[in-house]
């Protein structure tokens, strides 16, 4: 964008083409360089004849696999698709590279498309077809050429030739008769299944399913290849399931039975055969989905929990066999947090080990989430170990560029800057600093102290407009969990349905970036900036359209209300009672009732939840009389008392659940998530986890009740530190 750029590639331009002349061009990476100055140009016919087969520079590019794939793809920037084929086709006959098979399909299917006659047609796909054929029959090439042929048939039917190849259908299953006792053959034939969903396509599919899948699951003890058969398998009648629109959970549950008693109980199991953990993490991926089609209505939400904790025990019991499983732990992680169960789900995240970068792309796995349920302190650990890394990387980013020069991998330079650009400006470093300031703003302090945090607060720099905004990269990985399906398919995608919280974005980072800016101005007394932010901040919760959770839009209409009560407040002949009731109304609403029995749907839903949002926002209601104290106002003695009374009822309530929690809840899970029903839908689930794995349960149980018991212990803790 500078407007100096063209200058200076021109200028990059004849230096390197004086040491192409020179003969002073001796390595890839220069190369590399070179053909990027004039890529960015456009100047792609000279990129051509820089890559040209009898050029000086042919035996460098030759022997490097990413320029020969370049040169093939810029074939086909320019429209020579002949040339495009010759070089895929040269390069090809050398080695197995994906991208160059689908370059060279590619460019096939456009000749065709331009062909003129039938003839034409026919012998190019000939032609194409024939080299697949021959290439398949060569030691190391077999994979790719069969799924090769796979490609161009799919690719040939959605540019409407697929009469010429016949179908892609027959294919696929010839290829996964070939390799289906590989890992990655559902990964590789999983697109071409998705890619054609006609009815009559899904249904011969589901008929080859059906007469290979019975034979495959009685021989799966035989060997490892055949297991892995079997699992690919199961894997591709979980895909059909969705693409045929399957929503009777009964369905989903058919032949469990076999998947939990190989993925967990089989003597192959014991062994730690990665087979076995891939069919406990299908099983339990088949609970998930039947729990949430069985249970999707607002007044079946208990039974949906106490289905999500079966398969949680199936999870935990794949985890115990092979704690390598890092889908299985991933899995594990979210339904910890979608029954509200933190302490088990960080603690199960420690365990993967997450660090450096992993911390942009995984870290919104676990974050924030401590916060909502009442574990501020294990939460700001982890928000300040990204916060720190985050800072790292800023500060040795002149060095990393440094040591890309001195290391002579030029051609990386423009990536790595990229890169750099990316993580500096990430989405999850904005969340993860908003986080950060928020556990802040939630730690106990006397008055002093609290103000001077927030008049010394530097809200100027977490300021954000809609172009800083729209500048951020998102880096997350939103697809870790390992989906069977696509992502076009919402009521499949369990991806979207175990989030038991939206995903911070946009919308989150202003909110939580106003509210400290809103606190500083109270406590400055700043009317005038106050009001300003007050505005911004309702219009970001009035708009939200569900990017925040209930919970942080209940706090930040709860700071709204304390901005506005103190600017009623900030005049002596303003009444407050009104607004001072309704805002510790949102309060009293969220803390547990003294007069109904809790219930473990409440606590494992929305209980803690609420309880952890209303005590963060009490902690904010007390800097606001400490403001009105400093400032000398009348309204802090009728504030003060109000806070007073409220922190005894809060105290006296929560009190009162940790007691519940300790007492009851351990019997309750047995009783309630565990017991005989009318609905059998998940009772092999239930006869295999309670008969076959004891342990296990007892393990997830245990771990369930502690975290409740430590989340509510913790906020009984805020409770009594918090005093006015």
């Amino acid at each position: 964008d500078d407007v100096s750029a063209p200058v200076q590639l021109k200028l990059a331009e004849r230096l390197v083409e004086k040491a192409v002349t020179d003969g002073q061009l001796t390595s890839t990476e220069e190369l590399r360089v070179y053909l990027d100055v004039l890529d960015i140009q456009d100047k792609h016919e000279q990129m051509t004849e820089v890559m040209a087969d009898n050029g000086q520079l042919a035996a460098m590019i030759s022997n490097d696999p990413d320029l020969v794939t370049q040169r093939i793809n810029l074939f086909i920037k320019i429209g020579a698709y002949n040339k495009a084929i010759m070089a895929a086709i040269a390069a090809l006959e050398s080695r197995d590279n994906w991208a160059d098979y689908k370059l060279y399909i590619e460019a096939v299917v456009t000749l065709v498309g331009q062909a003129a006659d039938a003839e034409a047609k026919h012998s190019l796909v000939a032609g194409i077809s024939s080299n697949f054929e021959k290439w398949a029959g060569v030691r190391g090439k077999a994979r790719g050429a069969k799924l090769a042929q796979v490609a161009l048939a799919t690719r040939m039917h959605e540019a409407g030739h697929g009469d010429i190849v016949g179908s892609p259908e027959a294919l696929i299953w010839d290829y996964l008769t070939e390799f289906q006792q590989k890992a990655i053959c559902y990964s590789d034939i999983m697109q071409f299944i998705v890619a054609r969903r006609e009815p009559s396509v899904l249904e011969y599919h589901q008929t080859q399913l059906e007469q290979r899948l019975p034979a495959a699951r009685d021989s799966a003890t035989n060997s490892d290849d055949a297991a892995q058969a079997w699992v690919n398998l199961e894997k591709i009648r979980y895909l059909l399931q969705a693409l045929m629109g399957e929503t009777d959970p009964k369905a989903w549950m058919a032949g469990i039975e076999p998947l939990l008693k190989f993925g967990l109980g089989s003597s192959q199991a014991r062994k730690k055969q990665p087979s076995c953990s891939d069919m406990a993490f299908i099983a339990s991926q088949r609970i998930i989905q039947a729990a949430f089609l069985a249970y999707s209505a607002a007044d079946q939400r208990e039974q949906l929990h106490s289905a999500l904790f079966k398969a949680l025990c199936v999870l935990e019991s794949g985890i115990q066999l092979n704690d390598n499983s890092f889908l299985l732990k991933l899995y594990a992680i979210r339904v910890y947090l979608y029954l509200s169960c933190y302490e088990r789900a960080q603690t199960i995240y420690d365990t993967l080990r997450i660090k450096h970068v992993q911390l942009d792309t995984l870290g919104h796995l676990i974050i924030g989430h401590g916060m909502a349920l009442g574990c501020f302190a294990l939460d700001m650990e982890l928000c300040y170990n990204g916060v720190t890394f985050y800072d790292r990387f800023q500060s040795k980013m002149p060095r990393d560029i440094e040591a890309v020069y001195q290391q002579g991998t030029y051609s990386n330079v423009q990536d790595f800057l990229e890169f750099q650009s990316n993580i500096v400006h990430s989405v999850q470093r904005e969340c993860t600093h908003r986080y950060a300031l928020r556990g802040e703003g939630y730690e106990y302090g006397n008055a002093k102290e609290t103000l001077a945090r927030w008049e010394e607060a530097d809200v100027s720099s977490i300021e954000h407009s809609e172009q800083t905004l729209s500048a951020l990269h998102d880096n997350r990985d939103v697809s870790v969990m390992g989906l069977l399906t696509p992502k076009d398919m919402a009521q499949w995608d369990l991806e979207l349905l175990t989030q038991s919280t939206p995903i911070p974005g946009h919308d989150f980072i202003r909110a939580f970036s106003l509210v400290p800016q809103v606190m500083h101005y109270l406590v400055c007394a700043d009317i005038e900036s106050l009001q300003e932010k007050l505005s911004e901040l309702t219009l970001v919760v009035d708009n939200t359209n569900d990017t925040l959770s209930r919970q942080d839009v209940l706090f930040v209409r709860g700071i709204i209300d304390v901005g506005s009560l103190y600017i009623q407040a900030s005049d002596p002949q303003n009444e407050i009672d009104d607004q001072l009731s309704r805002l510790l109304s949102v309060i009293r609403t969220n803390l547990p009732s003294n007069e109904l029995d809790p219930s473990l749907f409440s606590l494992s839903s929305d209980g803690i939840r609420n309880l952890s949002a209303a005590a963060e926002l009490f902690t904010y209601m007390l800097a606001l009389k400490h403001a009105l104290s400093a400032q000398r106002l009348p309204a802090a003695n009728a504030v003060g008392l109000a806070l007073s009374q409220l922190r005894k009822e809060a105290l006296k309530s929560v009190n009162t659940l940790r007691g519940w929690v300790d007492k009851n809840t351990r019997a309750l899970v047995e009783e309630q998530w565990l017991a005989e029903n009318d609905d059998d839908i998940f009772a092999d689930v239930k006869r295999f986890v309670v008969g076959g794995q004891k342990q296990t349960t007892s393990m997830v149980t245990k771990a369930c009740t502690t975290s409740w018991l430590r989340s509510v212990k913790n906020l009984l803790s805020q409770w009594e530190k918090c005093s006015s």
